[in-house]
């Protein structure tokens, strides 16, 4: 489960209106990120028109609203590209925007409207199933260019191979900690199953030694002191967590100041269970002292 280490500075402040904004790919959990926000409190909106969104938000406010979730999509194709310019004002005003982007890869999302029979937003009329899977992928690929702007702007969450459980605790942590400075998120993941598209940097652990070999640790996660103990007895393991710290250490402060709001950090073995575990364990908490630090394990998060 993903885990903040510092509170929002700004929960203590009565008057502070918090917008989270969520848009992405048509399919990939946007409803279920919205049900995560309100249960956390927040009051949600599911594709509210881009051109209410500055009198929506002075709504809000005169109403003393503290925490409002905002939806938007494809749906107002329109008047999409009016939002960035709308976000810059609304920061200028002080209102704490944050802004989500979930992605997922296209066979993915084709599985999935396949799944559910639902028609995407911008589908066009079709009888036969050949043209149906072909305007299916057209839609997406049109769709992925429409959003591109907001996806270059936001903080982005592959939901790919999430399940709804994982995608609301990654939301709930990623607007619970505070945004004065850089959030930066670790990540342990399969190489098997796939590299998060969402990753800012990217590295590969898979030439360690693998506690997968030894009978009495293959069962156990990066986690557990066992398997702990024996890849600190080993001095590449040893090397790599030094490395990757000091790389880390050597460049976070030019991304903050480059006002980076998140930087993701995927760490990968095969099987994303224990070596790349341990390493987002023993990294995260040399970090936490000056930077809100998030881990997540993502194929040991699928059995939240």
């Amino acid at each position: 489960m993903s885990q903040a280490h510092t509170s929002s500075p700004h929960r203590e402040n009565p008057s502070h209106l918090e917008l989270v904004l969520i848009t992405g790919m048509s399919g990939s959990g946007k409803s279920v990120a919205l049900k995560a926000l309100e249960d956390a409190g927040y009051y949600c909106v599911d594709n509210l028109p881009p051109e209410l969104l500055q009198d929506f938000v002075k709504l809000e406010q005169s109403r003393g609203a503290q925490k409002v979730a905002l939806a938007m999509d494809s749906r107002s194709a329109n008047s999409l590209p009016q939002v960035p310019q709308q976000i810059v004002t609304l920061k200028r005003t002080g209102i704490d925007i944050r802004t989500l982007f979930l992605d997922t890869q296209t066979q993915t999302l084709i599985q999935r409207f396949s799944e559910s029979r639902r028609r995407h937003p911008l589908s066009k009329t079709s009888d036969s199933r050949g043209d149906i899977e072909r305007d299916l992928n057209e839609s997406i690929e049109t769709e992925r260019e429409l959003l591109s702007q907001f996806r270059d702007q936001a903080h982005i969450i592959d939901t790919s191979l999430l399940k709804s459980s994982q995608l609301q605790s990654y939301v709930k942590s990623l607007v619970f900690a505070p945004q004065a400075q850089l959030t930066l998120i670790f990540e342990s993941f399969a190489f098997k199953r796939g590299i998060p598209v969402h990753a800012d940097y990217v590295f590969d652990v898979r030439m360690l030694p693998n506690p997968y070999y030894e009978a009495q640790l293959r069962h156990l996660s990066g986690k557990d002191p066992g398997v702990s103990a024996w890849l600190k007895s080993h001095d590449s393991v040893v090397k790599m967590q030094s490395e990757l710290h000091q790389f880390l250490s050597n460049w976070l402060p030019a991304l903050n100041q480059d006002h980076r709001s998140y930087v993701s950090v995927a760490i990968g073995c095969t099987g994303g269970q224990h070596r790349s575990v341990y390493l987002v364990e023993q990294l995260a908490p040399l970090f936490n002292k000056d930077w809100v630090t998030l881990k997540r394990h993502r194929e040991l998060d699928q059995h939240l």
